[in-house]
């Protein structure tokens, strides 16, 4: 899954030499929380909402209302902006693009093409609308947690079990954080389950492997066994 496949392609930016109190109307109008700031047509930082928090917060409460709209009509984007922007290359994964972002602790960064041209932008948000896709939670159905031993064909047993219930497999996770050696956690979501049946599927499975937890979102049930 490709940034370029998820980022928001609509670039909204900024002049360096835009105020402040712009900036701050711009970013509210259209609900966004970063911003490239070019100098002509050069990249030359990043204003995000949490440069204006910092560029307010100090004396802001001590001024007039009049004093206040004077001053964020002086103060520069350029004097408040994340100098050296952090950029995201159009073909780095969703994955990598998260690592980066949680790494800097920043919210979004632009993304360039080939020739370092900025092109869209990539936030939280982004990547959120990426894992709700990704697992399918988006269509509620049942997921099942296992802890099941990383060995050929382990997946594909209790995967038929569910398919001999008639579900629908819509997304298989897996991971190896938190667990021993020799073990993986596998994450099965489906839909189509007869309801009506959710019990003996959850007995066939705690016999082909251990059952972490089940959530049933449209019941809204939740089932925890063991972590």
């Amino acid at each position: 899954m490709l940034v370029r496949n998820w980022m928001n392609p609509t670039i909204l930016s900024i002049d360096a030499k835009t105020s402040m109190a712009e900036a701050l109307n711009l970013m509210k109008e259209n609900q966004i929380k970063t911003l490239p700031v070019f100098d002509h047509e050069a990249l030359v930082g990043v204003l995000t909402d949490r440069d204006l928090k910092r560029a307010s917060a100090s004396d802001a409460t001590t001024l007039e209302i009049h004093e206040l709209l004077y001053l964020l009509s002086k103060i520069k984007v350029k004097d408040i902006m994340s100098r050296n922007p952090i950029t995201v290359p159009f073909d780095f994964t969703v994955e990598e693009t998260a690592e980066v972002l949680l790494k800097n602790k920043i919210s979004g960064a632009p993304v360039v093409d080939e020739s370092g041209k900025v092109i869209g932008v990539i936030t939280q948000s982004d990547i959120f609308r990426v894992l709700i896709a990704l697992t399918g939670v988006g269509n509620r159905g049942i997921q099942f947690a296992f802890k099941l031993e990383d060995r050929p064909g382990s997946i594909k047993e209790v995967a038929d079990v569910v398919r001999d219930f008639g579900g629908r497999m819509v997304s298989i996770l897996t991971s190896y954080e938190n667990v021993e050696s020799g073990y993986r956690k596998v994450y099965i979501r489906m839909h189509s389950i007869d309801r009506q049946k959710l019990g003996q599927l959850k007995d066939v499975l705690r016999q082909k492997a251990q059952v972490l937890y089940m959530v049933d979102h449209r019941m809204n049930n939740r089932e925890i066994y063991s972590e």
